[in-house]
C-alpha cells in the first residue's frame, strides 16, 4: 500500500533536507516536497535567512540622480534606498519617527522625505527638517530625530542591504565571484527596464529554475532553448555564498555577444555568458552585451514577489541602434518569463501532491545541490 505524504513538523523537514545534503552529489535528490509547501519552513527561512543575510535591492543604475529612491523590506522592516545630496547611495528606515507611518512607497524622485500622515519632513540624509505645529511643544527638538541607517553596500554595480551588523562586507563574501566575473565590468551596465511581479510558487522553485539550464530545450523551445547546447554547459561546484554556471551558445540576440567597441573581453569570453545565483535570492544572467536579473522575496510558502529588471552593456547603450536592441531584448525576456512562469507554477502544483517524491538530480543541476546545502546550513536546527 502506498504511503501518502502527510504534514511533518518543521524539525523533521530540516533533518530530511540535511540528510539529502549529506549525500555525495552523484546520489543527491531534489529537496523534499514539503520544504516548498510548509508555512513553518518558510517562517524559518524568513527568520534565519532573509532577516540576517545581505539582500539585493537592485542595480545602482536605477538611482542615477540625487533624490532617486526605491523601497524594499527586510522582514517587517520597511527600507528606503536613495541617492542623497552628496550623491552617495544610502539606506534608511522607511518609518516616520512620529507616529510610525511608512514614509515612501515604490520608486521615484524626491527632494525631501515627507510623511504622508502628518507631513513631518526629512532631508535625504534622514535628518528631520520640518514638523508642522510641533513648535508649540516646549520639549520638542528637531535635531533629536534622525531616521535610523540601514547597512548598505555596493558590489559590482549592485546594492545590498541588511540589518545584521555582524555580517562580513559584501565585497568580502563575494570576492571569489568578483574574480570569476569581474572582467565583464558588470558595474558599467545600465538598467533600462524594471517590473514587479507575483507568481504562484515557492520562492525556491523559481530560484532553482533560474540556476539550471537542464530545462532550457524543453520549457524554452520557442525562445532560447534551440540555441543552447547542453553538452557545453559547465556547472562547477558552488561556493558558500553563491553558485554559477557558464554557457557558450549561438546568441539568441545580437547583443548576446560582445560589441565591436568592447575591448576588455577577449577570445571565448566575447561569447560566454554566466548564470549567477547570489544567495539567498539574487539571480543574474550576465552576457557580454546585456544582463537581466531577478530578486526574490517569499510571500508565504505559495507565492513569490519578483523584482525583475535588465539592461545592456555601455557599448550597446551608446550604439545608434540601442533602442532597437533594447526592444528586442525586452520582447524576448517577456516570452521567456511567461514560459518560466508556466513551468514553475506547474512544479508548485506538483510538490503539493500527496504522492510527490523528489528524484535524483541531473549533472546539469549541480547548482541546485549547492543551493539546498546553503538552505540546510542556514535554517540550522529547528
Amino acid at each position: 500500500m502506498t504511503q501518502l505524504n502527510s504534514p511533518k513538523p518543521v524539525g523533521e523537514l530540516v533533518a530530511a533536507l540535511r540528510e539529502n545534503c549529506d549525500l555525495d552529489f552523484t546520489n543527491a535528490r531534489a529537496m523534499p516536497p514539503e520544504v516548498y509547501t510548509s508555512a513553518q519552513f518558510t517562517d524559518l527561512e524568513q527568520n534565519n535567512i532573509f532577516r540576517k543575510q545581505w539582500l539585493c535591492v537592485g542595480h545602482v543604475s536605477r538611482l542615477p540622480n540625487v533624490g532617486d529612491y526605491l523601497t524594499s523590506t527586510i522582514g517587517d522592516q520597511p527600507v528606503v534606498v536613495l541617492r542623497d545630496n552628496n550623491e552617495h547611495i544610502r539606506a534608511l528606515s522607511n518609518v516616520c519617527l512620529h507616529r510610525m507611518s511608512e514614509l515612501l512607497q515604490g520608486t521615484g524622485n524626491v527632494s525631501s522625505i515627507v510623511c504622508p500622515y502628518h507631513a513631518w519632513g526629512y532631508n535625504l540624509e534622514g535628518q528631520l527638517r520640518g514638523a508642522p505645529q510641533m513648535n508649540q511643544q516646549n520639549g520638542f527638538c528637531k535635531s533629536h530625530y534622525q531616521l535610523p541607517a540601514v547597512r548598505c553596500e555596493e558590489w559590482q554595480g549592485w546594492i545590498y542591504i541588511t540589518l545584521n551588523e555582524a555580517l562580513p562586507p559584501v565585497k568580502e563574501q563575494l570576492a571569489a565571484l568578483a574574480d570569476l566575473v569581474g572582467h565583464y565590468h558588470m558595474e558599467s551596465y545600465v538598467e533600462a527596464f524594471h517590473e514587479e511581479h507575483v507568481w504562484d510558487c515557492n520562492w525556491k522553485i523559481l530560484a532553482e529554475n533560474f540556476m539550471e539550464s537542464y530545462h532550457l530545450p524543453i520549457v524554452h523551445k520557442a525562445t532560447v532553448g534551440p540555441h543552447t547546447r547542453l553538452s557545453e554547459v559547465e556547472c562547477p561546484p558552488g561556493h558558500p555564498t553563491f553558485n554559477y554556471h557558464w554557457f557558450t551558445k549561438e546568441a539568441t540576440l545580437a547583443i548576446g555577444n560582445a560589441h565591436p567597441d568592447n575591448h576588455h573581453l577577449e577570445g571565448h569570453w566575447r561569447k560566454t555568458s554566466a548564470l549567477i545565483s547570489i544567495y539567498p535570492s539574487h539571480l543574474i544572467t550576465l552576457t557580454p552585451g546585456y544582463f537581466w536579473y531577478l530578486v526574490l522575496q517569499p510571500r508565504g510558502a505559495d507565492q513569490v514577489s519578483i523584482s525583475f529588471g535588465g539592461g545592456m552593456a555601455p557599448e550597446y547603450i551608446n550604439d545608434p541602434k540601442a533602442a532597437e536592441y533594447l526592444s528586442a531584448l525586452k520582447d524576448m525576456l517577456d516570452v521567456v518569463n511567461a514560459e518560466d512562469r508556466t513551468g514553475v507554477e506547474a512544479v508548485m502544483r506538483g510538490v503539493r501532491a500527496p504522492l510527490a517524491k523528489a528524484g535524483q538530480l541531473s549533472h546539469l543541476e549541480r547548482p541546485l545541490y549547492d543551493f539546498a546545502r546553503y538552505i540546510s546550513e542556514q535554517v540550522g536546527s529547528a
